[in-house]
């Protein structure tokens, strides 16, 4: 059996009682849970979970490090066409996109999580079982987003659950470091341009809605000079000593509580041996901020204090312009936000409260950020189930009640695609 949901007058006297969630989430969402297709897939979920979980720890032990995610997203490829989705295929940055057609093209809603971790290719990826909870590095960001999206697609193939609008399915590169959000920039940007008019990415664990997205700029900032003999070239302006500066500078530099601003000098490295004058240094800085406002200032004081820090280095040896800094911008998150009253907001709050969760609202650098910035409603959810130690070679996911996440996702995946 399918479920179809036409949103025009007729339909609605037909007596079909559906209306659009942008009109009245929670009566939308109350009546989609009257229908039996949807009531099908919710119960489908439930009863997947452990062969979700089966298939996060097996996404998670396929590496998918910064800028090397392909194996990973053939993997995603395959189980794209498994669950039944119609034009699978891989776009020019990496993406893999998969189509679940509704009764017309639009709105077209885009569900999606990412791909990569942030652990480079070196590290183990097995995943341990030690009762209910799972250990190994991505387990939670973002292997268990991936599994929520290929269940989400299945239950709904299975059930026969057809919406009005039409969903593409997305596995995308580049959200972690330094991939700088590549993957659903090329997505927006190119792939898809135009053809988005919602947007839902699963990142993490949790039951949560993000709806305000923070930016960021990230730099690596070389210092270069002559280089020399650690004795014989004494008096040479040092790099290395440059760098120290700026750092001084930034760890001295005050910054908003509210809105709340953040920066941190992340990695240093630079010389060749410990009885030399290095002719270059580096650093990677990142600063984050929910207000464009508030990052812009923070990147001009950085600005000033690299400038100053350069300055005082060749003052101090009496070498003018002996030293430089190039300054090279390696990420840029757009901060936005969809506001708490927004449709889309609305309706992932009443899909929580139709299944008996608490859904807190909150903040986060994640995919979201670039619909956000396009002003293209989006939000970031929560997988389900509860991790700790993201971002660490000891990240644990527990799986108690998991599948709570996966129908949430369904439900709201359903509810936004009319």
């Amino acid at each position: 059996m399918r479920a179809v949901w036409p949103l025009t007058a007729a339909a609605v006297a037909c007596g079909l009682g559906i209306v659009p969630v942008e009109a009245q989430p929670a009566r939308s969402v109350a009546a989609l849970l009257q229908d039996q297709a949807v009531r099908a897939a919710l119960d489908a979920a439930r009863a997947a979970e452990p062969a979700t979980i089966d298939e996060q720890v097996r996404f998670c032990e396929v590496p998918a490090p910064p800028f090397g995610e392909a194996a990973r997203a053939d993997l995603l490829r395959r189980a794209f066409a498994d669950a039944g989705l119609r034009s699978v295929r891989v776009d020019r940055a990496g993406n893999v996109l998969g189509d679940l057609p509704g009764a017309s093209d639009r709105p077209r809603l885009v569900v999606a999580s990412h791909l990569d971790t942030v652990f480079p290719d070196d590290v183990d990826v097995t995943v341990k079982r030690e009762g209910s909870t799972l250990f190994g590095p991505g387990i939670g960001d973002n292997c268990r987003g991936l599994a929520v999206l290929v269940a989400v697609a299945r239950a709904m193939r299975q059930a026969g659950v057809r919406t009005p609008g039409s969903i593409t399915f997305v596995a995308n590169v580049g959200e972690e470091g330094l991939g700088d959000l590549r993957g659903v920039k090329a997505l927006f940007n190119e792939t898809m341009k135009g053809q988005i008019d919602r947007f839902i990415s699963i990142d993490g664990t949790g039951l949560h809605v993000t709806h305000v997205a923070v930016g960021s700029h990230r730099y690596r900032v070389t210092f270069k000079g002559p280089g020399g003999h650690s004795y014989a070239a004494f008096g040479l302006a040092n790099p290395v000593g440059a760098l120290g500066r700026a750092v001084a500078k930034l760890s001295d530099l005050q910054v908003s509580s509210q809105p709340k601003t953040t920066f941190t000098v992340g990695r240093i490295g630079g010389g060749t041996s410990v009885n030399a004058i290095p002719a270059e240094a580096w650093m990677e800085v990142d600063m984050r901020s929910p207000d464009p406002a508030a990052l812009a200032a923070f990147d001009a004081m950085f600005h000033r204090s690299v400038d100053a820090a350069v300055a005082e280095e060749n003052q101090r040896w009496g070498r003018p312009r002996m030293i430089t800094a190039v300054k090279e911008l390696v990420g840029d998150r757009p901060a936005g936000s969809t506001p708490s009253r927004s449709p889309i907001v609305q309706t992932a709050q009443a899909v929580a409260a139709a299944l008996g969760l608490v859904m807190t609202l909150g903040e986060g650098s994640t995919d979201a950020n670039i619909p956000m910035a396009l002003k293209i409603p989006a939000i970031t959810i929560g997988g389900g189930g509860r991790g700790w130690n993201g971002h660490a070679t000891t990240e644990a996911f527990e799986t108690a009640d998991s599948w709570q996440g996966t129908q949430n996702a369904i439900l709201l995946t359903i509810a936004l695609a009319q």
